[in-house]
């Protein structure tokens, strides 16, 4: 029997300084912006936490076997891939690992391809080391977004040098199946693409019929061109703790990498190891009652979308993220319409897509009803 986490009673963030309620101190909007979840983090990583602060020394350390073998078999459990020990690199974060890239693929006019919407950082990661970004939109037919292979497989010049990935996906939730993954593959090897491929959502499918496939993980020749970035900190509320890693199973790319390191890349947080170590060995069962509250969530979400006028969105096959296309509203500033209405939602132009908001479902239900009534009230006046 799986122990029972209670995700619905409410902990107070204001009175912490942070991101996500800080920036709506003493006003009455409801955060549901930022992609960090309201829920305290599992009982295994702060029950780890606390006996590594009863240790009271921080000095430096390195990962341990420990916290290497957690990863490795919680990556082999949840994903079926089996990597090395040595293909491991250590990181602060994913947004790091992803500007690395950029750094040692090609030279300064090379091109960076990527498609809209996607996470920001994606899109200012190109320019932080005079790479040229290009990017296509994502098409969105029959209820879901896809890629749209023509138009990408055209945008690709003598240039270009890296495909930045983002899967599962945010904003858009969607988690590509097999068939666009070897696709993708395949394009990067008939164009000598260097693969980048942030899968820091693994953890949080909510589709039992759309398991999430690491690219690297479809056959040695596509993991040779590939860095693949992931992290604990979606999957279990725990991202200011800033522990990831990247899978690179290419000697070369890996030295490369370490390399650009060098001086710039600080190691990750000890707790965020620590923390790490736990949630792959021992957060399986809170992961299992998160993905349950979030579907339930998920439903909310789109019931209700389905009763506001002028705006529509595709049902995320994983994420607790909802992306929200108001353009049949004909909102000019759709972020600010929703703040002005109590709610504050990320505004799609940083994404790359006017038009659009995304809506954070990682909270309590009843922050969750609320936030929606006030933007469907909001729409109805």
């Amino acid at each position: 029997m799986n122990p029972i986490f209670d995700f619905d009673t409410p902990i107070d963030r204001r009175r912490v300084p942070g991101e996500k309620w800080g920036r709506y101190a003493g006003r009455d909007i409801l955060p549901l912006w930022v992609a960090d979840m309201d829920f305290a983090a599992p009982p295994p990583v702060v029950e780890a936490l606390q006996r590594r602060l009863d240790h009271r020394v921080f000095g430096y350390t390195d990962a341990w076997p420990g916290l290497v073998e957690a990863v490795i078999e919680g990556l082999a459990r949840d994903h079926g891939w089996r990597i090395e020990p040595d293909w491991l690199v250590w990181l602060p974060g994913v947004v790091t690992g992803f500007n690395l890239a950029c750094r040692i693929t090609g030279e300064a006019g090379d091109e960076v391809l990527t498609a809209t919407p996607v996470y920001p950082p994606f899109l200012a990661a190109p320019g932080n080391s005079d790479r040229r970004l290009v990017t296509r939109p994502l098409a969105f037919a029959d209820g879901r977004w896809r890629w749209d292979r023509d138009a990408f497989e055209a945008a690709l010049s003598p240039r270009s040098r890296l495909l930045m990935l983002c899967n599962p996906h945010n904003p858009v939730g969607r988690v590509f199946d097999r068939d666009e993954l070897r696709w993708l593959a395949d394009l990067a090897e008939r164009h000598d693409l260097t693969i980048c491929s942030d899968e820091i959502h693994c953890g949080l499918v909510l589709d039992d019929d759309a398991p999430h496939v690491p690219i690297a993980a479809l056959d040695a020749s596509v993991a040779q061109r590939t860095i693949t970035l992931m992290a604990p900190s979606k999957t279990w509320n725990i991202p200011a703790l800033y522990c990831a890693f990247a899978v690179i199973s290419d000697s070369s790319l890996r030295r490369r990498f370490r390399h650009a390191m060098h001086g710039i890349v600080p190691h990750p947080n000890v707790l965020g190891m620590v923390a790490a170590e736990a949630a792959y060995r021992d957060g399986g069962p809170w992961r299992t009652a998160l993905l349950d509250y979030l579907r339930g969530n998920r439903d909310i979400v789109m019931a209700a979308i389905d009763t506001m006028p002028g705006i529509e969105a595709a049902r995320p096959q994983a994420t607790y993220l909802a992306w929200i296309d108001c353009r049949g509203a004909r909102l000019e500033d759709p972020a600010k319409f929703f703040e002005a209405a109590g709610v504050g939602l990320s505004d799609g132009a940083p994404f790359g897509m006017p038009g659009f908001v995304r809506l954070n479902f990682g909270c309590t239900r009843t922050l969750l009803t609320e936030a929606l009534e006030r933007m469907r009230q909001a729409l109805g006046s």
